[in-house]
């Protein structure tokens, strides 16, 4: 349906502004542009940001993070059970810890601590920096001639003054994880036979392959970075499509629980490593 092609045709829009407004505050890319690199083609407004008493553009937002450091401005993609990257204790375990894990652990999510983790939670993105957060949400229009338009909203949040969570994997492991998440759930879907989408998605699918899909990071970020970033966001775009795709060959509840089972891990590893991309460290170009 026409909803869940217009979510997912978009890049994540936090990978956008934390890429973007890191080179920004590393230098590499003036201020002017942006806003207007994180927008594309859409409208992007702020609420709640400091010292505003409305709803302000984007481009009138930014300065607010002006005094930080590229490293004080860094991307999460939590999921229920795992909120890595946000703020407060839930969420500060080390992602090597984890990797050496012998099986399954579960993580309490913190949810009810803080409303920015909470909110962050439910949107499966946010952008945390020293001092301030922003969650981004759609919002749906329709004028009084029936047309219906969509514009973006960035929710500001305050968040403690302190350094942020670590634990990111470098964009090498991240790679590496990927590759195997990949090569795994390919495997797993051949052999359940469940690896088929609906016909009316083929054009989704088709656009993301498109080299000029927009699917880059801007100057500072190297080549591995540039490369994981472009990759991840393709799979992760099209796991996002599989969700609403019918279930192919499997015919029953059982069969679709093990398709999405076999996804599982490398949607996983599509989050993280779009996270070690835009968080990876920036160098002059």
């Amino acid at each position: 349906m026409f909803p869940a092609a217009a979510a997912t045709l978009a890049a994540r829009r936090s990978s956008r502004f934390v890429a973007w407004v890191r080179a920004w505050r590393a230098g590499l890319v003036p201020y002017d542009e942006v806003a207007d690199e994180i927008a594309g083609d859409e409208e992007h407004l702020v609420a709640d940001a400091p010292g505003t008493w409305t709803d302000v553009p984007l481009g009138d937002a930014l300065p607010a993070l002006s005094k930080l450091s590229p490293d004080d401005i860094r991307l999460a993609l939590p999921a229920p059970g795992d909120p890595r990257g946000l703020p407060g204790p839930a969420a500060g375990g080390a992602w090597a810890e984890e990797r050496r894990a012998s099986g399954p652990r579960v993580r309490g999510s913190g949810a009810s601590a803080n409303p920015f983790t909470g909110a962050a939670l439910i949107a499966g993105e946010a952008v945390v920096a020293r001092g301030l957060g922003f969650i981004p949400e759609v919002r749906t229009h329709t004028s009084g001639s029936g047309v219906t338009f969509e514009t973006v909203l960035w929710r500001a949040y305050p968040l403690p003054d302190a350094p942020l969570p670590a634990g990111d994997p470098t964009a090498a492991e991240a790679e590496a994880d990927l590759s195997a998440a990949l090569a795994e759930a390919t495997a797993a879907l051949t052999r359940l036979d469940v690896a088929q989408w609906r016909p009316e998605l083929a054009g989704a699918l088709a656009a993301l392959r498109r080299p000029d899909s927009g699917i880059d990071l801007p100057p500072g970020f190297d080549p591995r970075a540039r490369r994981l970033f472009a990759r991840a966001s393709v799979l992760d775009r099209v796991l996002a499509l599989a969700e609403h795709a019918a279930p192919g060959g499997a015919v029953n509840g059982y069969e679709a629980q093990q398709r999405d089972a076999a996804l599982r891990p490398l949607t996983m590893a599509c989050r993280r490593a779009l996270v070690a991309s835009c968080n990876s460290p920036l160098r002059p170009e």
